[in-house]
């Protein structure tokens, strides 16, 4: 059922999956509005799903923007690689279940879109030098 939300929720929004991460997804978007939708698309899913289920699923979300590194893997699937995949990732564990968290990159690509944001400040992620602004999406309010 996880993985079906999740694959779902790529293919209506033109996602790409990229690889499996454990627990988790990676996946790839031509525009940070679909990587929103798509990502606002999954908390919703989640949550619905969750209100007749015996255990809840509360999944953590985070979502940056840049120019990955693309390399193929010895399977013949695609792979990214990179700073813009790793500050994902690192963002993504500063979640807590149910949340979307985003670099402030991509809230500013989506300027004037209708998507709300808290600022959650500056960062510190592991791997990463400087502090990095996060803000929280406020998927459960509609805009």
């Amino acid at each position: 059922m996880p993985n079906s939300i999740v694959r779902d929720a790529l293919e209506v929004h033109d996602g790409s999956e990229i690889k499996l991460t454990g627990d988790g997804f990676m996946a790839s978007f031509s525009s940070a509005t679909k990587a929103l939708e798509c990502a606002i698309a999954m908390q919703r899913a989640f949550a619905e799903h969750n209100e007749s289920a015996d255990e809840a699923i509360r999944v953590r979300i985070g979502l940056n923007a840049g120019e990955p590194i693309a390399e193929d893997d010895p399977s013949g699937r695609g792979d990214l690689f990179g700073t813009a995949v790793n500050m994902a990732a690192r963002i993504a564990a500063k979640a807590e279940g149910g949340e979307i968290l985003v670099a402030d990159v991509v809230r500013q690509l989506v300027v004037g879109k209708e998507f709300l944001f808290n600022d959650r400040g500056d960062t510190e992620l592991r791997g990463f030098e400087d502090p990095v602004r996060v803000y929280e999406v406020r998927w459960r309010e509609k805009s």
